[in-house]
C-alpha cells in the first residue's frame, strides 16, 4: 500500500483549492441567499474542467480516473460549505460519467459537450415521489415501444438540477420500466430532455439548504424519445443506475470529508482565539476530546472513500475488483461520511456558542446542506446497510425478497 499523493494528484488538488478559494468561496454566502450560482462561476468551472469532469476529452471532459475527481470533490467541499457546488460537480461527474460510457453517439454529440462547457446540464431522475428507496417494487414510470419510438409516461420526484435542466438544456437519466412482467431485470435508462417539451411537466420544491442547486420533480405525459436516447441496452437501466449510484455515493464521501474539514478548521480558528474563565477554550478537555474524535472520524472517513475511489479505478481497468466490491466500499462511504460531517459541524456551532447560531459564520449553511446526505441523497442511511448485509451475507437474506 502507498499512502502518499503522486506529484499529479498534489497539483490537481492544488490547483482546484486555488480555483476554487478565489472563484468560490467569496460567492458561497450569496448563492445560498439568492439561490443559483452565478453562471460565470459555472462557466470557469467548465474551463478548468470540473463539469462533468470524468467523461472523455471527445466530449470536453477531462477524462480524470475516481480518485482525481474525489480530489476534486474534497477541495470544493472544502470552498462551498452549503454544498450546493458540490452537489452539481458530483451528480455530472457521475452521470455525466454513465451517459458517456453507454448512451448513443448522437445523443452525446448533442448533449454531453454543452455539459462539459456550462451550457447544459446532467443529472438522474430514479426517484419516484411514492416509492422512495423501493425503486423496483413501486415505481410506476414506464416506457412503451410504438413504431421504433419510446413513449414516457409517470413522474420522477426530488430530483437535482430541475431548473438548470430547464433553462440550459440538457438531459436527466431516467429509470423507466419497459418489461412488466420482470423485476430489476426490466428497466431502461433514457436521457430525457426537460426544456421545451411540451409532453413534461416540471414542479419545484424549497429545500432547506445546499440552495445554489434547485430540487424538484418532473411528469411525462407520453413523452416520444427516439432509440437515441436509450442508454445502453434496453431492460439493463437498473444495472447502470446501481453503477452510476456507487460512483456518486463515493463523491459525496469525498466532498463530506471537504466540507468537514472546513468547519473544523473554522472551529478550530475559534477555540484557539475565545477565551473564558482567563484562558483559550480550547485548553479545555471537554472541547479537545470531542475534536480528537472528530478529527478521527474525518480521517477514517478519508481513507475509505479513496480506496472506494482505487477500486473503481481498478474496476474500470480491469484489475481484479468487480461492481459488488465497489457497492460494498462506496456505500461504507456514503454510510459514514455524512454522518460524521453532521457530526463535525454541530460540535463546531457548539463551540462557537450563540454566534454559531447566527449567519455570521458560514457553519448553518453546513449543517443545512450536508444534511441532504443523510436523509437521502443517491441513497438513504438504511439502503448502505442493507447493501452491506447483502455483500456480507448474500441475496438470499435480502429484506425485500
Amino acid at each position: 500500500m502507498d499512502f502518499q499523493w503522486t506529484e499529479e494528484h498534489q497539483l490537481w488538488r492544488k490547483t482546484v483549492r486555488e480555483f476554487a478559494k478565489k472563484q468560490i468561496t467569496p460567492k458561497v454566502r450569496e448563492i445560498d441567499t439568492t439561490g443559483h450560482i452565478p453562471k460565470n462561476i459555472i462557466k470557469k468551472m467548465g474551463e478548468l474542467g470540473l463539469l462533468a469532469p470524468t467523461v472523455s476529452t471527445e466530449y470536453g471532459g477531462a477524462n480524470l480516473d475516481w480518485t482525481m475527481a474525489c480530489i476534486a470533490a474534497e477541495e470544493l467541499g472544502r470552498a462551498d460549505i452549503s454544498l450546493a457546488i458540490p452537489v452539481l460537480y458530483l451528480v455530472e461527474a457521475s452521470w455525466g460519467f454513465i451517459f458517456d460510457r453507454y448512451g448513443t453517439r448522437k445523443a452525446k454529440e448533442k448533449y454531453l459537450s454543452q455539459v462539459t462547457s456550462g451550457d447544459a446540464f446532467c443529472g438522474i431522475a430514479v426517484t419516484e415521489s411514492e416509492g422512495g428507496s423501493d425503486i423496483v417494487g413501486s415505481a410506476k414510470t414506464n416506457a412503451k415501444k410504438k413504431n421504433n419510438t419510446w413513449m414516457l409516461k409517470g413522474e420522477k420526484m426530488f430530483i437535482s438540477g430541475i431548473s438548470e435542466s430547464c433553462n440550459w438544456g440538457g438531459v436527466h437519466l431516467t429509470l423507466a420500466r419497459t418489461d412488466p412482467a420482470k423485476d430489476h431485470k426490466g428497466f431502461s435508462f433514457f436521457a430525457v430532455p426537460l426544456k421545451q417539451r411540451d409532453e413534461i411537466e416540471t414542479t419545484l420544491l424549497e429545500d432547506m439548504g445546499r440552495m445554489g442547486i434547485s430540487t424538484g420533480g418532473f411528469k411525462m405525459n407520453d413523452l416520444p424519445l427516439s432509440n437515441d436516447y436509450l442508454i445502453g441496452k434496453e431492460n439493463s437501466g437498473f444495472y447502470y443506475a446501481m453503477e452510476g449510484f456507487s460512483a456518486a455515493r463515493t463523491l459525496i464521501g469525498a466532498t463530506c470529508i471537504g466540507a468537514a474539514k472546513a468547519a473544523l478548521e473554522l472551529g478550530i480558528d475559534h477555540i484557539k482565539n475565545r477565551k473564558s474563565f482567563g484562558r483559550p477554550i480550547a485548553s479545555f478537555e471537554g472541547i479537545q476530546f470531542p475534536l480528537a474524535e472528530r478529527f478521527g472520524d474525518i480521517e477514517s472517513d478519508k481513507l475509505l472513500t479513496y480506496r472506494a475511489a482505487w477500486m473503481m479505478d481498478q474496476m474500470y481497468q480491469n484489475n481484479g475488483f468487480d461492481h459488488h466490491d465497489v457497492a460494498l466500499a462506496a456505500a461504507l462511504s456514503k454510510l459514514r461520511a455524512p454522518v460524521h460531517a453532521f457530526q463535525v459541524m454541530n460540535e463546531v456551532a457548539d463551540w462557537l456558542g450563540a454566534t454559531g447560531y447566527t449567519k455570521e459564520y458560514p457553519i448553518e449553511m453546513g449543517i443545512r446542506g450536508i444534511r441532504s446526505y443523510s436523509i437521502g441523497a443517491e441513497g438513504t442511511m438504511n439502503i448502505m446497510k442493507i447493501i452491506i448485509a447483502r455483500e456480507l451475507l448474500g441475496k438470499e437474506f435480502l429484506p425485500y425478497k
